[in-house]
């Protein structure tokens, strides 16, 4: 199949979002490992399907710049091969309502499917978007995770990992967890519970003298994501996002999945990407 001509991304008229500059070498990155597992896993699946539970609108404007960079919804349509279907899930309705037109636009008779809601109360209709497996008709789905800050529930992955779903979650470790530190140790504060899906983590932390905040956080849900048959998957493998200024650390990309074939994938994209050297570790 011959690539695609790329789409242009400029300002269309529509609602788009406002990122740091450092969101376009994220962007770059799950791009890039759309086109790898759609195309590596074509042929191996009966149906592969996209889930984007943080969609935004599909178009970018890098912050205080005129520079647009396109979403991760119009990323994934945008692969030489296809998923046999889109799943996208966002709370903003002038954000869902710009992405779909964005769609309509550019991508005619692909199958997609548009949720307006958190996706933490939205669980059971992207489970119910995602095609039935059978024995004879097997389904794999790629699920990306995006949210601001740690406000993603554990239970919403879990009732999603019933399927066979890889995940990559964005797990906002230094934009979020280390700057509330002291507010998520309040024990009546139950947002790290939801997000680990565990009550009892705040025993482990105060055993964790030598740890950072963020390390343990990411460890911790790791070990989260083994209880329902995901690969361990070390701190070290984590890829940690910095900003450009004063290139503090962000957050951590993370990659969860059943089979070690996609954990190739991503050190592909590692490798393969070319990152700015001062955004990446």
């Amino acid at each position: 199949m011959a690539e695609k001509t790329p789409l242009i991304a400029q300002d269309d008229g529509l609602p788009y979002d406002e990122v740091g500059s450092w969101a376009e070498d994220k962007h770059a990155l799950v791009g890039l490992y759309d086109r790898l597992f759609s195309t590596g896993m074509k042929n191996k699946w009966d149906a592969r399907v996209y889930i984007d539970l943080y969609a935004g609108p599909g178009l970018l404007r890098i912050r205080d710049t005129q520079k647009f960079i396109w979403g991760s919804p119009v990323l994934a349509l945008s692969v030489k091969d296809p998923f046999d279907k889109y799943i996208f899930c966002e709370s903003k309705l002038e954000s869902i309502d710009a992405l779909r037109e964005r769609v309509q636009r550019h991508f005619v008779g692909v199958e997609t499917k548009f949720i307006n809601g958190n996706c933490d109360d939205r669980t059971d209709e992207i489970c119910g978007a995602i095609p039935k497996a059978t024995k004879d008709f097997r389904v794999l789905s790629f699920c990306f995770v995006d949210p601001y800050d740690l406000s993603i529930q554990f239970s919403t992955l879990a009732k999603i990992a019933n399927r066979f779903v890889d995940f990559l979650v964005l797990l906002a470790l230094n934009m979020d967890a280390n700057r509330n530190k002291a507010y998520y140790l309040d024990p009546s504060n139950t947002k790290i519970d939801k997000f680990l899906g565990l009550s009892d983590w705040r025993q482990r932390w105060e055993r964790s003298a030598q740890k950072s905040f963020p390390r343990f956080l990411a460890e911790e849900y790791a070990n989260q994501m083994t209880t329902l048959g995901y690969l361990p998957l070390p701190f070290e493998k984590m890829k940690q996002v910095r900003s450009d200024v004063r290139n503090l650390p962000l957050y951590h990309l993370a990659l969860f999945s059943r089979h070690e074939r996609a954990y190739e994938y991503w050190n592909d994209v590692l490798k393969y990407s070319n990152p700015q050297t001062s955004m990446w570790d």
